[in-house]
């Protein structure tokens, strides 16, 4: 029979929003999959995953009702086993190969590798779909990613089955054909149902080809999802141009649209509006509230500020929206009403009054309590703002109140607001814009690409916090495992390292570190060297996710960088450096002489005794060394790496000669110190920059 589409359609209630797509994908992955392991689609099958609130889809081009016949061949015993020392099969090759069907002389001989053995081969017929079908859907559905399984009961009031949401009809079409199949008790059909409300009824599917028409002209239902997702944001972006305003942050934008596409099958877009004293409260209280709890989409102004507008994306496409519009506005009046509300009464009090109440609000059971934390907090952030020539006062002020926010009812009922609602409130009261604008920005880097803090006390603040957390978690053993990182350090860790980097702050990373540590109890310190380490792995993914080489990031990462904000530099040292002729070839002998230099225990190269240079190669090597350290010294001092790197590539003439002509392993052992000793120095001096030996290809 010819390859037709096949039609796979699971009919349910309404899926979690926020997994849908990973479902329909999922579904659809492991139903193709299934389909090709048994030989009933090719490897180039063109499919298509389906999915909307109520149902999973797929359909799979090119699916054959038998797959072909397969050629299957047996290893049986080996030759020497099979065969006695007069060439006659034994019993064991006899007994093989009538389990196998076969006579003993049709048998082939071939090598699997190791020795020579009998082999059987034969023709077995295809799976048919048909019969594969129950085994195929029951493993595509064990595998979907299931945020949590719901147990329900079938119509005959006995049987019980677990899925994501209770499943109601099942369309398996070949074509024209029903495929029979059953699946979470429900056998397979032609028919399935549209949108809840304006469907035409039970819908009848002629093929599996014409599955997705039926549903949108009969069903009312775009099952595809980036289709449904497309139509959606056109028609918020018409509406919104037709009022000339704007949907905001794209980013919030696209997260909400992915959720709100999961919630509609036949999507609408209305313009809903609130009143005007609303806009009295931060703006970000009133966007919140309407995004996450309403799924609306605020409208703004050219300015950025907000409109008393929004968009409702509906499910209901009806020429007189009035109630639709008139019902949204009516539920978004108390979300709006509670945030005026908490917003006027969290002024009633000064955040400075709220400080003592962080005493009773526990932050982490070995470490005390926010108060106990914040006083930490207090005193890293004085001690980087007094190292970066900052205001010490307002840091210590930032520190003081950054917390005190988390005890306002308008952040209790909106945690994503803390921070943001304290700055408002410290505005209120009075405080410097500079420790207002602090306590917002303490947070940033929020997550991967946020903004860094615009202003130094931010900075400091940003700092302090991340770094107490650090400390005090791999102070108490709390440091990620795997893939848990329930503290999100990695985020702190990437979050310090950015600020060093793309602030350039002269912050010494040993004393940051010491610092944080200092501010607890003596015992913490034993979680630093840890830390430490922890830091660089994160500062080299970082780096390698930014373009540069696993060889060049080893190069300087392995000199452990104490002077974070001028990693950026010695890298690009070592890419120009890379560039060189003579690069290789020292890389290759600075990596013989740290092999030289381990094995023979010597790492200084103090006391280099003139008298014992006795062959004219070690003593040029000498006299290079001599006159290339303090040139080193100097474009060290100044930072500039390239050109203490390239000052260093003048030397391969002299080391290949001493390498050449001289013998390091002297029998005089004076003799062999004092060469291992240069060896050291100028080991020591090529790594200024960077391990170079890292470069070796």
């Amino acid at each position: 029979m010819s390859a037709r589409p096949l039609l796979i359609e699971l009919f349910t209630e309404e899926l979690p929003p926020k997994a849908l797509r990973r479902l329909g994908e999922a579904f659809a992955n492991a139903i193709v999959e299934g389909l090709r392991t048994r030989g009933l689609a090719g490897p180039a099958g063109e499919h298509r995953a389906f999915c909307s609130p109520r149902r999973l889809a797929v359909r799979v081009d090119g699916v054959l009702h038998e797959a072909p016949p397969r050629r299957v061949e047996v290893k049986g015993p080996s030759v020497k086993v099979g065969l006695d020392d007069q060439g006659r099969p034994t019993q064991a090759l006899l007994k093989w190969a009538q389990k196998v069907g076969a006579d003993p002389s049709a048998l082939a001989r071939a090598s699997d590798g190791k020795q020579e053995c009998f082999f059987h081969a034969s023709e077995q017929a295809g799976e048919t779909l048909a019969g594969s079908i129950d085994a195929l859907l029951a493993h595509a559905l064990a595998r979907l990613p299931i945020p949590k399984l719901m147990e329900y009961q079938l119509a005959d009031g006995r049987t019980h089955v677990s899925f994501v949401r209770p499943a109601h009809r099942l369309v398996v079409l070949h074509g024209e054909q029903v495929i029979p199949a059953t699946v979470l008790g429900l056998s397979a059909g032609r028919s399935t149902l549209g949108h809840r409300f304006q469907s035409a009824g039970e819908l009848l599917i002629p093929d599996a080809a014409s599955w997705a028409h039926v549903l949108e002209r009969q069903g009312r239902v775009i099952p595809d999802f980036d289709t449904r997702r497309a139509r959606i944001l056109a028609l918020l972006q018409t509406e919104a141009r037709s009022l000339g305003a704007s949907m905001g942050d794209a980013a919030q934008v696209e997260s909400l649209l992915e959720e709100v596409t999961a919630l509609v099958e036949w999507p609408a877009v209305y313009v809903g509006g609130f009143e005007d004293e609303f806009l009295q409260v931060p703006q970000e209280c009133l966007i919140l509230t309407m995004r996450t709890n309403q799924k609306y989409f605020p409208l703004f102004d050219d300015a950025g500020r907000l409109l008393p507008k929004f968009l409702i994306v509906s499910n209901m496409a009806v020429d007189d929206p009035s109630l639709i519009i008139d019902g949204n506005e009516r539920v978004v009046r108390p979300r709006l009403a509670d945030a005026r509300f908490f917003y006027q009464q969290d002024r009633r009090t000064r955040l400075a009054d709220r400080v003592p109440a962080l005493d009773s609000v526990v932050y982490h059971a070995k470490l005390g309590t926010q108060a106990q934390r914040m006083a930490r907090v207090r005193r890293i952030a004085a001690a980087i703002a007094g190292r970066l020539g900052a205001d010490v006062g307002h840091a210590e002020r930032a520190a003081l109140l950054a917390k005190t926010d988390l005890l306002t009812g308008m952040v209790g009922e909106f945690p994503e607001l803390q921070g943001v609602m304290g700055a408002y409130y410290a505005r209120h009261d009075g405080e410097a814009p500079e420790v207002a604008q602090a306590i917002v920005e303490h947070y940033q880097p929020r997550f991967a690409g946020d903004a860094l803090p615009a202003s130094t006390t931010g900075t400091v603040l940003a700092l302090a916090d991340k770094l107490e957390t650090l400390a005090g978690l791999f102070g108490i053993g709390q440091q990620p495992t795997g893939d848990r990182d329930p503290f999100a350090l990695r985020r702190h860790a990437l979050g310090v390292i950015r600020m060093l980097i793309e602030r350039e702050l002269a912050l010494p990373l040993s004393w940051l570190l010491g610092t944080a540590f200092d501010a607890f109890e003596p015992a913490a310190g034993a979680g630093r060297p840890a830390l430490t380490e922890f830091i660089l792995e994160r500062l080299s993914g970082w780096l390698r996710d930014r373009g540069h080489s696993p060889q060049e990031v080893a190069a300087v990462i392995d000199q452990r960088p104490d002077d974070l904000a001028r990693v950026p530099q010695r890298l690009a040292a070592v890419r120009a450096f890379s560039a060189l002729p003579q690069a290789q070839a020292l890389a290759a002998v600075n990596k013989r002489i740290g092999n030289i230099l381990r094995k023979s225990g010597e790492t200084a190269s103090a006391g280099l005794q003139e008298a014992l240079l006795t062959d004219p190669a070690e003593k040029a090597l000498a006299g290079e060394l001599a006159a290339l350290a303090p040139e080193v010294d100097r474009l060290m001092a100044a930072h500039d790496y390239t050109g203490a790197l390239t000052a260093m590539a003048r030397s391969r003439e002299a080391v290949d000669r001493f390498f050449e002509q001289v013998m390091v392993m002297a029998d005089d052992p004076a003799v062999r110190a004092n060469r291992l000793r240069l060896l050291a120095g100028l080991h020591a001096l090529m790594n200024r920059v960077a391990d170079i030996s890292r470069l070796s290809a």
